[in-house]
């Protein structure tokens, strides 16, 4: 089955009387890129006359201000010894800090600023230290919270948080005092350690502590940080108390903070609520974003409320917004969940119509569709199309489809796979052996099982305590269903004594 044939996956028309026809939007229809990326709108050049506005509005606006031409030429030249640097160490020869002592004489605080940066998003968090011991010795260096603040969000994006623990004291023993940007970050690095439940606790213990600072005053920034954490745990009572202690302070909510609160309103299934807060959100000026319609059209789906959610995506063609991939996947996802697949195919027809081109998420979303609806083999299909066309796999397109075989009672199919994808160097994860140790288990397929811990014996996976429980836990609600249902079978038949 190719993967981009629209015409062959949807022949059919919805049954109900009003189908998901979406009308098309008018000016902007023609500007979407074919199959390749939706085409952004170019942004405006300011006009000299306006300037005065746009450093007016800068002063309420979250956007960083605009730098002038000689600073952006600065920037561009810093950056290319950044990349100097990293390219003469990169090859292994010699240690990063050795290549920065031979541009001792270039280098200063916004190079090691940029190289921060880049070194995060390359996972080298300890190279980031060396690069900092490094700073601390040169003549030049001036402790800065700014450099501080950046290192604590590069360690607990990495989840290094006592490293990032560690960089708030030398912080303070340097002679720094800690400012509400240093709180945010090391809020943020709390917030993505494992343990949540304990990451929140601190993250509202340190904002407790920012408002009895002058200078560590909780921020708009600050709110959305932990509106958008609560959110995501589902903690409603949480985010409701934060928006109101916003609404009662001087700081005005801005569209981040509006889409925090509906997030959470919307993950627990209580739309009235999000639309209350939407409706306050346009009340006050604040225009709605593409997070702000993708979030409005995950909730509907998740409720199956699809006559709102296609009303959404409507008003998002309509509107200066575009829809993303994400937009089309949650739909995808959510009439699968609800067995509507050809309203799915559908979307996927639409989205490829609009100039988008499906990722692989597309696609597991679409072989989830095709699980929840018995239709393991256009599920297989697709699987064996992106084996045949891309260079490389997901893991996670290995799951959906594994998932799929699993949720229609099919194990060895499943472990049929498993054994495929170890030949062909597709290498499972952890996740992989869970949900299969999970549904072997729900089957009772000790011989699956022992198959499967092989695997990962080979592979050198240790299941942790958390793993073994959730694979008990199912073992025990099927011994309990056989029990029960062999219960039953006795107390019908009747016993014969001797």
């Amino acid at each position: 089955m190719p993967l981009i044939r629209p015409a062959s996956l949807c022949p059919l028309q919805f049954p109900n009387p009003s189908p998901l026809h979406f009308s098309r939007p008018k000016p902007w229809f023609a500007v979407v890129k074919a199959a390749g990326s939706v085409s952004a709108r170019p942004s405006r050049r300011a006009a000299p006359k306006s300037r005065d506005a746009s450093e007016a509005a800068g002063s309420v606006s979250t956007r960083p201000r605009r730098r002038s031409a000689p600073k952006s030429r600065d920037d561009s030249e810093a950056a290319e010894l950044v990349r100097v640097v990293l390219r003469k160490s990169g090859d292994g020869k010699e240690p990063l800090v050795v290549t920065l002592s031979k541009f001792v004489r270039v280098v200063r605080t916004e190079h090691c600023f940029l190289l921060f940066e880049e070194l995060g998003k390359r996972d080298n968090w300890l190279q980031c230290l060396e690069v900092f011991r490094w700073m601390q010795k040169q003549r030049w260096y001036i402790a800065d919270n700014g450099i501080y603040s950046k290192l604590i969000s590069v360690m607990g994006k990495k989840g290094q948080t006592r490293m990032a623990m560690w960089l708030f004291s030398e912080m303070r023993n340097s002679g720094c005092r800690p400012d509400t940007s240093v709180y945010n970050a090391l809020i943020t690095a709390h917030l993505h350690s494992r343990d949540k439940s304990k990451a929140l606790a601190k993250a509202i213990g340190y904002f407790e502590k920012m408002k009895g600072i002058e200078r560590c005053r909780p921020n708009i920034v600050t709110y959305n940080i932990l509106l958008r954490a609560f959110a995501q745990a589902g903690d409603v009572k949480q985010v409701e108390a934060l928006f109101k202690d916003l609404d009662e302070g001087i700081i005005s909510p801005d569209v981040y903070t509006y889409n925090g609160v509906m997030d959470a309103y919307g993950k627990n299934g209580m739309l009235k609520e999000m639309e209350a807060v939407l409706l306050r959100m346009k009340s006050n000026q604040c225009k709605p974003d593409s997070i702000t319609f993708n979030l409005l059209i995950d909730a509907y789906g998740r409720r199956q409320a699809f006559d709102k959610m296609e009303q959404v995506f409507k008003s998002l063609l309509r509107s200066k917004e575009k829809p993303t991939l994400p937009t089309f996947n949650s739909m995808i996802t959510n009439y699968g969940k609800a067995r509507l697949k050809e309203k799915a195919e559908y979307v996927l027809k639409k989205m490829v119509d609009l100039g988008f081109k499906p990722s692989y998420i597309t696609y597991e979303c679409l072989m989830t569709t095709y699980g929840y609806c018995d239709c393991v083999s256009k599920a297989r299909e697709i699987f064996d199309e992106m084996i045949s066309t891309q260079k490389e796999i997901q893991i996670s397109t290995l799951n959906a489809m594994l998932e799929a075989y699993c949720m229609n009672g099919l194990p060895y199919e499943a472990d049929q796979l498993l054994d495929y994808s170890i030949k062909r160097n597709l290498v499972p994860n952890a996740s992989t052996y869970k949900l299969l140790y999970k549904a072997y288990a729900k089957a009772n397929m000790k011989e699956l099982i022992n198959n499967l811990l092989k695997h990962m014996d080979e592979q050198g996976i240790v299941p942790n305590k958390r793993f073994f429980l959730e694979a008990l836990e199912t073992f025990g609600s099927t011994e309990v269903r056989t029990k029960s249902s062999s219960t039953r079978d006795t107390t019908r038949t009747p016993q014969i004594k001797a």
